[in-house]
């Protein structure tokens, strides 16, 4: 079979570029060795999503006194609440389905491996068989991360994808890491009634938000009852006995947990063994593939995008890469990605959601700064809706305006986000967003009044 398009991998790296491929004319086909829609959509993204809202309604029911509503004797069915995960997985990948039906777009199942002269070796039941294409995309993802001293048996000490399908809610959880994923599973397991402790290496939970996110953060899961222990390290967990004996190196000397379970959030590695990259000549460095700025790898014909790279893993991340791959392959002249206007977005409770430089970060690259923060306890409807945790805190260069960053962390923030990416996309300045009418009451105008004090305009506060 020739094509003028073969992308390996059907992630939303994967299967978006060969929709975009089709919307170009373009014959293509995807290979995938499990599920359309890749982990993402099935083991990452959205069934994580499903878990965090049958938590969030479960509190809800729990606080409903808090709302003058009284409910007597509410349980949380747990096994249904994995099931509806499961099925909203299933619904999405369907989707995709659909999709590449609808694009005309050739679905190959199997194991993929890229080969030299443009051609992939599609292996499915012991049979193999070999396709060509002008041009092929590699878009095969990452997995967890394994650490030496925690080896993942998928039982004790488990990763995200045994996570979100556990038989039971286990008594007590350490979580090691506590990137999204990390903190995601903290605020999950915690609210079904388990007993969580989160281990972070660094001085920070959630290191890559600003500190001030970081501080409020485990100040809300302190509230909420999970334990944090920050500048320690999970150093050995004995798994001989019933359940777990974890030993953790802090700062004032080594201690012990017990737990039934431990979750390793440590991040992820890119899925690019026995591909056929060494076959094929393409170059790697540091477990990633190379590329240019439209993904071009040193091969001629052969792209790679999403988690195999060396930029953020993220899924909208992987999207774009598609895209402008594709629209490049095609003879377009697209934009080149801006990585550092990527928003990120964490859900667990309160969300944390954030674009651009942090406050450090913006002293560092040697900018005089205006700082403005706007607290949730100060918004009329995030009073309204009962949740006053967290703030907007946006960041601008003092000398022309530029909008640095923004972060947020509180109720629903990762819907806020995008005002901010659209308005650094379009080198918007503070003055033009403190003088965008902002509608009343949102929690949106959280943005507005944080610019206000910023440039020392501030009325609610």
């Amino acid at each position: 079979m020739n094509y003028d398009l073969i992308v390996l991998g059907s992630g939303p790296g994967g299967y978006v570029a060969a929709i975009r491929a089709s919307q170009l004319g373009m014959k293509v086909a995807i290979v995938e060795k499990e599920s359309l829609g890749g982990v993402c959509l099935n083991w990452g993204c959205i069934p994580t999503k499903a878990l965090l809202k049958s938590a969030q309604v479960f509190e809800y029911i729990n606080h409903a006194e808090d709302y003058g509503i009284k409910v007597n004797n509410a349980e949380a069915d747990f096994t249904s609440i994995i099931k509806r995960s499961r099925d909203v997985a299933d619904g999405m990948s369907n989707g995709i389905s659909y999709l590449m039906k609808k694009n005309k777009i050739d679905v190959i199942i199997g194991f993929g491996k890229i080969m030299p002269n443009n051609k992939i070796a599609v292996t499915s039941e012991g049979k193999t068989k070999d396709y060509s294409a002008k041009n092929i995309i590699i878009a095969t993802g990452a997995r967890s991360r394994e650490l030496p001293n925690l080896p993942q048996d998928g039982k004790k000490i488990i990763g995200y994808r045994d996570a979100m399908v556990l038989k039971s809610v286990p008594k007590r959880m350490v979580i090691v890491g506590s990137g999204a994923i990390g903190v995601e599973f903290a605020y999950f397991y915690n609210s079904m009634g388990c007993e969580v402790t989160i281990v972070e290496y660094l001085p920070n939970i959630v290191p890559v938000e600003d500190t001030d996110v970081s501080k409020q953060l485990q100040r809300s899961f302190k509230k909420s009852g999970i334990n944090v222990m920050t500048n320690s390290s999970v150093e050995k967990v004995e798994t001989s006995g019933g359940g777990c004996n974890v030993v953790i190196k802090t700062k004032n000397g080594e201690e012990k947990l017990e737990c039934d379970v431990v979750l390793s959030a440590v991040g992820i590695v890119a899925n690019i063994e026995n591909i056929g990259l060494e076959e094929v000549g393409i170059k790697t460095e540091n477990g990633k593939i190379i590329v240019d700025d439209y993904y071009n790898t040193n091969v001629s014909g052969y792209y790679a995008i999403g988690d195999v790279l060396a930029n953020q893993a993220l899924a909208h991340v992987a999207s774009a890469e598609g895209i402008t791959c594709v629209e490049k392959i095609a003879g377009q002249t697209p934009d080149k990605i801006d990585y550092n206007n990527i928003p990120g977005c964490t859900y667990c409770s309160p969300e944390i959601a954030s674009v651009g430089l942090t406050e450090v970060a913006a002293k560092e690259a040697g900018y005089s700064v205006k700082v403005g923060k706007f607290p949730f306890s100060a918004s009329g409807k995030a009073s309204a809706a009962g949740h006053k945790d967290g703030f907007v805190k946006v960041i601008f260069d003092a000398k022309y305006g530029e909008w640095l960053g923004c972060h947020m962390i509180g109720y629903n923030v990762t819907e806020m986000i995008a005002e901010a990416v659209v308005a650094r996309k379009l080198e918007t300045t503070g003055h033009e967003i403190l003088k965008a009418v902002h509608p009343h009451p949102t929690m949106s105008e959280a943005v507005m009044e944080a610019v206000a004090d910023a440039y020392d305009e501030v009325i609610h506060m």
